[in-house]
């Protein structure tokens, strides 16, 4: 079952407890360490163990690196960690920006990773009274934990997880020494992430939630997308921290859940134009589906005194609509919105990672009660990784297609046929 995810905490998390738990749901880590070593300074290596404590059976994940050759370092700025040892641990929000602009990984994922950085550094300047973009990252800039968060954002979109929900975090006593000294437990800046999330005091005299782990389960939690009142519980997995507790097992549960019977209908928002600027239209498309819209779409029309005109239209969850219906009137000419509830059904989802010549691309399954019906390659990763190589979109996503379905041979396609199996080009 997948679309929802519940993280629900004993111990604490961190970075590596989140993955770890992603892992044991079913996270491939293997094509996630290939897709961070296509563009990572470091060579990294996502070690994981079974783990068995206090009766409970889980996953604990390390990340291994081995410095590549100086000249191969791509950090702008920074200097060379064999230098000093840790210099790469140094790192500012536009350095971690700059690597993952060129990055082959979908929009979703890099926006994801950038916001939990983002928010990293917001806080760190907040404590320390300055702009974040003159933050230095310590602990949270190591390579470690860079591919924490973008494993964990690249975990959850091959699980198809479309909202995050977390339980209860526990929060240690005493206090912590940080790389500025000694600080109040939980430190001052994990304290500012924390911040809309429910915690519990606890008596272990232990950082619990590190601020990775609150940056991660923080920015998910309210971006990833929103959480059914109601839905049906499925496979769940515990990560093990690497730190032994006093009182209770250092365990982060991650619970895959899937929706329930909808709580609320969906909306169609539908406005004629025929005095605005096609441009504007186009613009506003785009602009709708990133405010949230699930769809967007305009038509051309003939309106009255035969003016050629467009039907411009959004599909919409109920609570969504007021915030659309008024970019709409501020982007456009219109004098009028009509809305009418509809009713949708659709596939289960999932996404599952394939290997094609020019790197890994997430392809999007639509399922009927489990059956795979239709395969669909991501787009924005077919051409980025495009775009990085020097060939045509389409090259990259039939070789996805075809990687697909020679893994799933009795699946059929959109068509209702079997898929050929002859191989894919070749750069």
């Amino acid at each position: 079952m997948n679309g929802l995810i519940r993280f629900d905490s004993v111990g604490g998390a961190s970075g590596d407890m989140i993955l770890a738990a992603l892992s044991g749901l079913g996270a491939d880590l293997a094509a996630i360490e290939r897709t961070i070593n296509a563009f990572f300074p470091e060579t990294l290596h996502f070690h994981v163990e079974p783990v068995r404590a206090a009766g409970l059976a889980g996953t604990r994940v390390s990340v291994q690196a081995k410095h590549r050759h100086a000249h191969e370092e791509t950090w702008p700025d920074v200097e060379s960690p064999h230098a000093h040892g840790h210099a790469h641990d140094h790192r500012r929000f536009a350095d971690i920006e700059k690597l993952l602009a060129d990055a082959p990984v979908s929009p979703r994922v890099r926006g994801q990773a950038l916001d939990v950085f983002r928010a990293l550094a917001e806080a760190e300047a907040s404590v320390h009274g300055c702009a974040p973009g003159e933050v230095h990252f310590h602990e949270v800039g190591a390579w470690d934990s860079v591919a924490d968060v973008v494993g964990t954002c690249l975990a959850l979109e091959q699980l198809g997880v479309e909202g995050v929900s977390c339980g209860p975090l526990p929060s240690g006593t005493g206090t912590l020494h940080c790389a500025h000294g000694e600080m109040p437990n939980p430190a001052p800046a994990t304290q500012l992430l924390l911040a809309g999330l429910t915690v519990t005091q606890t008596d272990e005299p232990f950082e619990l939630v590190t601020p990775t782990g609150a940056a991660l389960l923080g920015v998910l939690s309210r971006t990833a997308g929103p959480v059914a009142a109601t839905a049906t519980v499925g496979k769940s997995a515990l990560g093990f921290g690497s730190r032994t507790l006093l009182h209770r097992p250092n365990v982060l549960r991650a619970t895959l859940m899937a929706p329930g019977e909808p709580t609320e209908g969906l909306l169609v928002l539908e406005t004629n134009l025929d005095d605005c600027n096609p441009e504007w239209v186009g613009a506003l498309v785009s602009d709708l589906l990133a405010d949230g819209a699930l769809d967007a779409w305009q038509t051309p029309i003939a309106m009255k005194k035969n003016r050629a005109g467009i039907l411009l239209s959004v599909l919409a969850r109920t609570v969504d609509a007021p915030a659309l219906r008024e970019r709409i009137f501020r982007a456009t000419t219109t004098f009028g919105i009509r809305c009418h509830a509809v009713d949708r059904e659709t596939l289960d989802r999932r996404i599952e990672p394939v290997q094609t010549p020019w790197g890994d691309v997430p392809v999007k399954i639509g399922l009927l009660r489990g059956e795979a019906l239709t395969a669909a390659p991501e787009h924005d990763a077919c051409a980025a990784l495009a775009r990085q190589h020097g060939v045509a979109a389409r090259r990259i996503h039939d070789a996805a297609r075809q990687a697909w379905f020679s893994k799933n041979p009795s699946a059929l396609g959109a068509d209702g046929q079997r898929q050929p199996s002859s191989s894919p080009d070749h750069p």
